[in-house]
Formats: structure tokens, C-alpha cells, sequence
């Protein structure tokens, strides 16, 4: 059984992703010839609500297991008034986005196994590796690994964790093991068998595209998540509003000692049936825990204050470079709505302001998708 901890440089740099406490961190240090963003792809200018599309346009019905999301103006990004706010999340600006459809729950064993059988899809984490194509996203020289250790497989949350004496090293929770996969999301010998309402997990980037493509969808955008996410009364913290002591009724996270104990006290210890906690104010469900979901935003942890020279953006498809501190070797795509173990001891990524980066061509067993369809 491979360790992370065996090969740290290769599985650290390429497949790990995780809640980070960023007051538990110092800073990296940049320096001048760091890529930075001039521009970004939105439109740029005033926008008139009236231009906006608001209402579902009569000739289009809704599309089975979708909500209808007005468009509307709001305020992107963490508030003053949030305790947890991280650094990547602000400042605060000003967007703007149409209307559009978003899936209710996040896209299912069950939905994800028909578009396998009938396209005979095979995920990344089935397929061989390829060191060519894995070096490309390490540090210059890495060395590479032997061929037992380039298998496929996924990352998965180790659950026999006793004590933890450094917060810092994420490596003691997470373990890369063969054969884990949609299919199989605890390794070879596990299944879905009984699980088709639970949330796919163990898809990377491009499965959840090629998923949403043959749906005849996309993936959201960052801003169509957030506004999603707040449904109909924008500015909360959570999707239920700023009370953080309605967490455990709202959403599917951790309780307990983050990583060592886990006490469900909301019923879950790990990853729960789509729909098992309440909606937000659009009837959309777990846009707060349970898995991470994809957009398709590029991360930038610079992004926000480059977003808030631009004036207020409509429809903004987020930054067109990508860059963090922490992985300045991959290309990582924003993830929203944390997962089931996110934790304010650690991390409190169950709030619709926080962002996370991974890379595109890995999955963990707490990061899944939704879809959007667009009329405009």
C-alpha cells in the first residue's frame, strides 16, 4: 500500500488538495517575474439590471433535476463580517450574471454510471499514468517513480487516524491508493452498490466536463456558483443566512477533532445521499458540505484584487492565468462548497465565499460536480 508520505514530491505536487488553515501557514514568498494578470475574460462595464436575464424564458422548460437561477447583481467574495475569511477570497467585488439552470443536487452515482454505459467513458483514475504527461506539472528534475508506484488510482481520506501532533502535515490523512475510482471509491474491494444517490466522487476535471458535455451542459463558473449558492437573499455567510449554530441541521461537514475524531453529530460521518439536509432558497441541495464541486474557473489566489480594479464584471468566466503560492507547478481549477470533512478547527470551507484550487487531472474521495445549462 502506497503512502503519500513514500513519494511526497510526486503526490503532493500533483493530487493533493485539502481545507487549509491559512493563520496555521506563512505566506510564500513571491517575487516580480511570477506571472501576473493584466485583464481578465469578463465584460467589463456599469451593468443595467434591466439588461439582465432574470426570468426562464417561457419557451424553455426546465430541464429534468435543474432550477431555474435568476440573474442578478450581488457582491462576490468573503464580507467583513465573516470570521473565517482567507486571503483568497477578497476583496469583495462586484458581478453580475444571467440567468441559467443548475443541477439540484450534485451529479450522482447512478447519473454519472448511465453516461458511462452508454459512452463506455473511462475516468482518469482507470487509466494507465503517464509519466510523461505527470512531469509536466512537477518541479523541474523530479525523478520518476517506479512503474509500481504510477498506477491508477485516487486519493482517499485514511479513517484509522489515532493522534495527530502537526496540523501542518496533511500527508497523515490522506493516502494514495490503486484501484480506488468512481466505482470503487475506497480502493479495489469497495463498491456503489447501494450508494447510487450518493455524489460521485474520484472524478477529475475533465470527466466532469466530458460528463456535462454529453448531457448537452457545462460546468458553472465561480460567480454562477456564488450566486446559486445564495439563492434568493444575497450577502449571508452560509447558504441558510450568517447563524452558524444552524450548521449541523443545514449541511453535511465534521464534528469533532479534525482529522482523529469524528462525531456525526448531523448524522453522516462521511459523504451523505444527495438531498439529505434542507435546501437553500432556490431548492437547490448540499451547496454547503458533503463533497468540493468543480467550476470551471482557473484558480489565481490573486484573482479577486485584479477582479476589483475592473469595475463590475457581467458574466465573468474568472482569471485567465493560473497561479498559487503553494502549487506554482499545476494548473488548478476553483472548487466550491467544501466537504464533509471541513471543520472550523482546520478549515471552515462550508461557507459560499470559500475557494480552494486543484489540479485538473486528479480526484479525492470528497470532491464531486453539478452541472449548469445556459439559455443566453
Amino acid at each position: 500500500m502506497l503512502k503519500l508520505s513514500i513519494y511526497p514530491v510526486l503526490l503532493f505536487s500533483l493530487l493533493f488538495f485539502s481545507c487549509k488553515n491559512e493563520a496555521e501557514r506563512k505566506e510564500s514568498q513571491t517575487n516580480e517575474n511570477q506571472q501576473t494578470e493584466k485583464q481578465t475574460s469578463a465584460e467589463v462595464n456599469k451593468v443595467n439590471s434591466e439588461d439582465l436575464l432574470k426570468q426562464q424564458p417561457e419557451e424553455i422548460e426546465a430541464p429534468e433535476g435543474m432550477v431555474w437561477v435568476s440573474g442578478v447583481k450581488f457582491t462576490m467574495g468573503a464580507t467583513d463580517g465573516d470570521p473565517y475569511a482567507l486571503p483568497r477570497e477578497k476583496p469583495a467585488h462586484p458581478v453580475a450574471v444571467d440567468g441559467f439552470f443548475i443541477d439540484q443536487t450534485e451529479v450522482t452515482n447512478a447519473q454519472f454510471k448511465k453516461f458511462v454505459e452508454e459512452t463506455g467513458y473511462l475516468t482518469i483514475a482507470e487509466r494507465p499514468v503517464v509519466w510523461e504527461e505527470l512531469k509536466e506539472q512537477l518541479p523541474p528534475g523530479t525523478p520518476k517513480p517506479a512503474d509500481s508506484i504510477l498506477q491508477p488510482g485516487s486519493l482517499i481520506f485514511r479513517k484509522d487516524l489515532e493522534n495527530m501532533t502537526n496540523l501542518n502535515d496533511y500527508g497523515q490523512w490522506w493516502e494514495w491508493k490503486r484501484g480506488a475510482d468512481w466505482k470503487h471509491p475506497q480502493g479495489p474491494n469497495s463498491s456503489i452498490e447501494g450508494k447510487d444517490n450518493f455524489p460521485v466522487v474520484h472524478v477529475a476535471y475533465e470527466d466532469a466536463l466530458a460528463y456535462a458535455s454529453w448531457a448537452g451542459r457545462d460546468l458553472p463558473t465561480e460567480a454562477e456558483w456564488e450566486a446559486a449558492a445564495h439563492g434568493q437573499s444575497h450577502g449571508g455567510i452560509y447558504t441558510w443566512g450568517d447563524d452558524e449554530s444552524k450548521l449541523n441541521d443545514e449541511a453535511n461537514t465534521w464534528q469533532g477533532q479534525f482529522p482523529v475524531k469524528n462525531v456525526p453529530e448531523d448524522g453522516y460521518k462521511y459523504a451523505a445521499p444527495v438531498k439529505s439536509f434542507p435546501p437553500n432558497s432556490l431548492n437547490l441541495y448540499d451547496m454547503a458540505g458533503n463533497v468540493w464541486e468543480f467550476t470551471k474557473d482557473n484558480f489565481n489566489t490573486r484573482y479577486y484584487q485584479q477582479a476589483l480594479q475592473q469595475g463590475e464584471l457581467l458574466n465573468p468566466k474568472g482569471s485567465i492565468t493560473y497561479f498559487n503560492e503553494d502549487n506554482p507547478y499545476q494548473k488548478e481549477k476553483v472548487i466550491k462548497g467544501g466537504s464533509f470533512l471541513c471543520n472550523k478547527s482546520y478549515c471552515a470551507s462550508y461557507r459560499i465565499s470559500a475557494r480552494m484550487g486543484t489540479s485538473m487531472d486528479s480526484g479525492t474521495d470528497h470532491l464531486g460536480f453539478r452541472t449548469v445549462y445556459r439559455v443566453k
